[in-house]
């Protein structure tokens, strides 16, 4: 099984995922002992890009008082990994190569939002997928841009080249804009921008209600 798994490029593509995460929480330990105010917001920035998103997690590192070098190389970090973490344990998965019965749920959510979201790329290919990427809208992220890209018939290669080079471009774009908002937010109230952080966390919680709403009738509706 172990010969089997990682011989294929996704098998490789998920230890170079856990390896990265391995390396990351090995950082915030060290960090811990050391530095352990500076770690708690590195470690809530984190928190947030992976439950909520990246907005919020980007809007939390500037209104903690991080610049540019510290926010935009972690959420890169944070990004990269969920990427090579999540799209192969959906492709070995849905190929049937591993077979972990809590990744069932996770499959079918993935699998559904793609072919609900892909018809973007579907009609334009690897600019479709870019631009998917990039586009600041729910459930437009890498993974799901990913697995859309495995699902069209994508080279590995060209899906992690176009997704993570969308990724790191939107992560730069989202960058400068927030940390313009964080600056005016502050200049209006010192605690204006965790609340704007706050807003950022309702909204993605809203957003992602009313996704779940309306996947329900779709998914009853196939059965």
């Amino acid at each position: 099984m172990r010969d089997t798994l990682f011989s294929r490029a996704e098998g490789r593509l998920l230890g170079l995922g856990l390896a990265l995460t391995a390396l990351m929480l090995l950082a915030f330990a060290i960090g811990g002992f050391w530095f352990p105010d500076s770690v708690l917001t590195y470690a809530g920035m984190t928190g947030l890009n992976l439950v909520v998103g990246r907005a919020a997690g980007m809007s939390f590192g500037y209104a903690s008082g991080l610049g540019h070098a510290q926010v935009i190389p972690l959420n890169i970090l944070v990004e990269t990994i969920k990427v090579l973490v999540l799209y192969p344990l959906f492709v070995l998965s849905w190929r049937q190569l591993i077979r972990v019965p809590r990744l069932q749920s996770f499959v079918e959510r993935m699998h559904h939002a793609a072919e609900l979201r892909g018809g973007v790329v579907r009609e334009f290919g690897i600019a479709g997928l870019f631009v998917f990427v990039l586009a600041p809208l729910w459930m437009t992220g890498p993974v799901v841009g990913a697995i859309i890209g495995f699902m069209v018939g994508l080279r590995d290669r060209v899906i992690l080249a176009v997704v993570l080079g969308g990724t790191y471009l939107a992560i730069g774009v989202w960058g400068v804009l927030l940390n313009e908002l964080n600056d005016w937010a502050e200049s209006v109230n010192r605690f204006a921008p965790y609340a704007l952080v706050l807003a950022m966390v309702l909204i993605a919680l809203a957003l992602h209600g009313l996704g779940r709403l309306r996947e329900r009738p779709a998914r009853g509706g196939g059965d």
